[in-house]
């Protein structure tokens, strides 16, 4: 009994050892300062979402400490690069391409699912686009599925300082549609304006389909880390992105 009671201590030993070569450490992530939920976002002075939860699992199944630090959108990518913070999340090598050029940037393997598109009213879900002649999005956001229609001035666009004004704008016919992440948009179109179903996501418009991604300039080994961590505890992860609806609208 004695020599089992051993093993199985010892056992539980190695499990909280964490399996990669890198020490534990102190890490602060930088965050965009608005609420992205059900994805990520700041509520209340805490980040929130389907990201907080797996970054915590990560940092506890690997001894790491996380300090979530939020940024404007715009500023987010210099903290980065000029090592004001550790890693970032969200982050796309696609995002603000001419001021990453030539910075070496490690990014994770893709985290979390995500379509950037245009939700409008119900009843115009199979809207041609064509008949969209103005669009709104959070402030600090690039609608780039529409950038080719907005310079040539067919569509005219508006920025919202967030996403409760945003979608009224769309409901009371203000504009024509809101461009950002689908999920996003009709978790608050719900939760926030109390309306489900009167805003539809509209897949015939303008999107683009990524992932969002952890990066790092000055700890690649932390992102190499955590893509060891991915493969391994892919059921968590797929758990905590269902639960939270972070991939609604893709699934």
């Amino acid at each position: 009994m004695k020599l089992a009671r051993w093993r199985a201590a010892l056992a539980a030993l190695v499990v909280a050892i964490p399996v990669s070569g890198a020490s534990a450490r102190d890490l602060v992530v930088g965050v965009e300062a608005i609420d992205y939920a059900p994805v990520y976002g700041m509520r209340g002075g805490e980040f929130i979402g389907a990201a907080r939860e797996i970054l915590d699992a990560f940092a506890r199944d690997q001894g790491h400490r996380l300090t979530y630090r939020p940024f404007p959108v715009k500023r987010l990518l210099a903290e980065l690069i000029h090592g004001g913070i550790d890693l970032k999340f969200p982050d796309s090598p696609d995002w603000q391409g001419a001021v990453r050029k030539d910075v070496p940037i490690a990014y994770s393997k893709p985290v979390i699912a995500y379509i950037d598109g245009t939700v409008v009213r119900a009843e115009r879900v199979g809207a041609a686009p064509e008949t969209i002649a103005s669009l709104g999005t959070v402030a600090g956001f690039t609608p780039f599925a529409w950038q080719d229609s907005i310079k040539a001035g067919k569509v005219s666009l508006t920025e919202n300082p967030g996403f409760e004004a945003l979608l009224k704008q769309l409901q009371i016919g203000r504009i024509d549609g809101a461009y950002a992440n689908v999920a996003v948009m009709l978790t608050a179109a719900e939760v926030v304006l109390g309306n489900p179903g009167t805003l539809a996501y509209a897949p015939g418009l303008p999107h683009i389909a990524d992932s969002y991604r952890l990066s790092s300039y000055k700890s690649p080994e932390i992102v190499a880390e955590f893509d060891e961590w991915l493969g391994r505890n892919g059921k968590l992860v797929a758990e905590i992105i269902s639960r939270t609806g972070a991939e609604r609208g893709i699934r």
